[in-house]
């Protein structure tokens, strides 16, 4: 019973940077690369928050958000069927 008290410490300790990484996901890369949409759109100071030149701004950056993370996903897409196709390829 006392060895058993003495490893789970250790064995949580040695399971907590895999946890943290389920933390990470959700967050993309492409959001993260591109920065706060509200600075960004707020950048020249004479935008409103709340104006249809804000809006206008905010759904563009939405759209190339989409745009670039659909880019990724057509990469990792495309590079797993080349493997698939090409299995002799290291």
């Amino acid at each position: 019973m006392r060895s058993f008290t003495a490893r789970a410490p250790l064995a949580l300790l040695l399971a907590l940077p895999l946890l943290a990484g389920c933390l990470e996901r959700g967050r993309s890369p492409v959001a993260e690369s591109m920065g706060d949409d509200d600075q960004y759109c707020q950048a020249n100071g004479t935008v409103k928050i709340g104006s249809p030149e804000y809006v206008a701004c905010r759904k563009d950056r939405d759209v190339q958000r989409q745009n670039a993370e659909a880019r990724t996903d057509r990469k990792q897409r495309d590079l797993g069927e080349y493997m698939m196709n090409h299995p002799d390829v290291h």
